[in-house]
């Protein structure tokens, strides 16, 4: 059976390019959605649906609502893809770079190209909601002196000109996306507990001293790497914090034998998903 995946945003835009990367070899169906609330919904209302959803990006840092949507939500992780961004300028064939009066992208990939974007001082900015759908406007409205900042894999699938590629001030532009699937499928489709290396889980803790350095040192007893941590206020509870963190491990039963360890110190402890650790930047 054809795997459905949602993604935020249009086909062509990152989410689509790094669903299709992760499945590579696997023909797949992508369901658009216009948030990542409405992402997160749509997999709860359908157990069959996957999804892929951005949590961290090497320039803007973590995607905190994310975080809280994982959290709220009961699709689990089963795993993780990192791809690198790149940006091109794209625009209907036969035009020429020169004769471009607008360009139209995503308020961020603008910003993440503005050196380029500098040197064509006669192309006004405009922001749109979606660098992929920046593309597929100029393409079905035949908008001549307009150009998109996109990706390459969006600007071949509306059929529009790559003017330049590479645009982006940044060339280490990485963002990391993880795979959800309800709990009724995790099972299935998660890999077997030889191969996985990574989880990802969030904790909360009591407001006295010590109460993370104990947690942490219990971690590094049972050999489990902190690859990352991230911190959130818990609304209504003043100076008291949620925590979201990344752990690697070579043994997965050393790793169980941490979370029971460090259950009791914890007031809640939940684990989003257990995967294998994506160790290739693409």
């Amino acid at each position: 059976m054809k795997k459905r995946v949602t993604i935020q945003g249009v086909a062509g835009c990152y989410h689509d390019a790094a669903a299709r990367g992760y499945f590579s070899g696997e023909d797949i169906d992508t369901i658009e959605c216009d948030s990542f609330p409405a992402l997160m919904d749509a997999l709860s209302l359908d157990a069959s649906l996957l999804g892929i959803m951005a949590i961290e990006n090497t320039i803007a840092g973590a995607l905190l609502q994310n975080h809280e949507l994982l959290r709220m939500g009961h699709a689990l992780i089963i795993g993780e893809y990192k791809m690198r961004i790149s940006h091109s300028l794209a625009a209907l064939p036969g035009q020429d770079i020169d004769e471009l009066t607008e360009v139209n992208s995503h308020p961020m990939a603008l910003r993440q190209c503005e050196q380029f974007l500098l040197r064509y001082p006669a192309m006004k900015r405009i922001e749109k909601f979606d660098t992929a759908g920046a593309a597929r406007e100029i393409a079905e409205n035949k908008l001549t002196g307009h150009a998109a900042v996109c990706g390459e894999y969006a600007a071949r699938l509306y059929g529009l000109n790559v003017l330049a590629s590479g645009i982006e001030t940044n060339k280490r532009n990485f963002t990391r996306f993880l795979i959800l699937a309800d709990p009724l499928v995790a099972a299935d489709l998660k890999p077997g507990e030889k191969d996985i290396d990574k989880s990802s889980i969030v904790f909360t803790l009591p407001h006295s001293k010590g109460a993370l350095s104990k947690v942490l040192t219990i971690l590094s007893f049972y050999d489990i790497n902190l690859s990352k941590i991230q911190s959130m206020p818990i609304i209504g509870r003043e100076w008291e914090y949620r925590f979201y963190a990344d752990l690697t491990f070579d043994s997965y039963v050393r790793y169980c034998q941490a979370i029971e360890a460090v259950r009791p110190l914890t007031n809640e402890l939940r684990v989003l998903g257990e995967y294998v650790e994506c160790k290739n930047e693409i």
